[in-house]
C-alpha cells in the first residue's frame, strides 16, 4: 500500500539535508513500551503495524520507528477526527500530525453491526478489551473492512516540509497508536467513525427478538355475542 507524495523528489529516501540534524528531546514524550523488536502486543495492533510497513517507506520507516521509541511523540488524541498529534523534530516548533481512516457510510455500519449482532461473544470480548478474531467476517459482508487495506482507507498529513507522505513523523505516530490499540481496540471502530458506547449500544438492540404480533381478533366470536342481545 503506497500512499501519495506531498511533492516532487528523485525518489522515497530523498531528504532535505536540514532534515537530517538530531531531533530535539521532549520531555515526557510517548515512547513505545517496545525497547526493539515488535511493536504491538495482540493480534489487532500487529494488524495496524503491518499496514504501515506495507506502505514501502524505505528508510523512513525506520527513523519513525526511532521516533516513537524515543519519545520524540509529544501528545496524541483520538478524537471524532481520527488521530491528532504533535511530534518533535530538529525545529524548535513541533510538526503537527492528523490520521484517519476513512469513516464508513451508514449503510455499511448498519451491514457490520447487524454482522456482529449475530455473535453474542462478541460483546462480551469488546467490553473486555479484546477484538474479536472474526471480526473482519462482518465488516467483510458489509462490504468495507476494519483495518486499512488501500492508500485511499488512510488519510494523513503532516506539517513537516518531506515531500513524501507517509513521512517520519506520521510513521512515529503510527507506531504509538499501535500500542493505544493494544489497550483499547475499540478505538479502531473510532477511527472508522463509530464510537465504543453508539457499537456496544446497538448490538443488544439488535440482538432483542422482533416483537409478537397481535392476535387477529375473532370475528366469529363476536358475531355470535352481538346476536345473543
Amino acid at each position: 500500500m503506497t500512499l501519495p507524495r506531498r511533492g516532487y523528489g528523485s525518489g522515497w529516501d530523498h531528504y532535505p539535508r536540514y532534515t537530517r540534524k538530531p531531533a530535539r528531546e521532549v520531555k515526557d514524550g510517548i515512547k513505545t513500551k517496545s525497547r526493539s523488536g515488535r511493536i504491538g502486543e495482540t493480534w489487532w495492533s500487529g494488524r495496524w503495524v503491518a499496514a504501515l510497513e506495507a506502505m514501502n517507506m524505505g528508510g523512513r520507516l525506520g527513523r519513525g520507528r526511532t521516533y516513537a521509541r524515543k519519545g520524540q511523540v509529544a501528545s496524541l488524541e483520538v478524537g471524532e477526527r481520527g488521530a491528532e498529534a504533535t511530534v518533535q523534530g530538529s525545529r524548535p516548533r513541533p510538526y503537527q500530525v492528523t490520521m484517519r481512516l476513512r469513516a464508513l457510510t451508514v449503510k455499511q455500519w448498519d451491514g457490520v453491526l447487524d454482522g456482529l449482532s449475530e455473535e453474542s461473544l462478541f460483546a462480551a470480548e469488546l467490553l473486555a478489551g479484546e477484538m474479536p478474531l472474526d471480526v473482519d467476517t462482518a465488516f467483510q459482508k458489509a462490504g468495507a473492512s476494519l483495518f486499512p487495506k488501500h492508500s485511499a482507507d488512510l488519510i494523513t498529513e503532516c506539517s513537516c516540509p518531506d515531500y513524501a507522505n507517509p513521512c517520519k513523523h506520521i510513521a512515529a505516530v503510527h507506531y504509538i497508536l499501535a500500542e493505544r490499540l493494544a489497550d483499547d481496540p475499540s478505538l479502531l471502530f473510532h477511527l472508522r467513525g463509530r464510537s465504543k458506547v453508539a457499537v456496544l449500544t446497538a448490538l443488544p438492540e439488535r440482538r432483542a427478538p422482533p416483537p409478537l404480533p397481535s392476535p387477529a381478533p375473532n370475528w366469529t366470536a363476536t358475531y355470535r355475542k352481538s346476536h345473543r342481545r
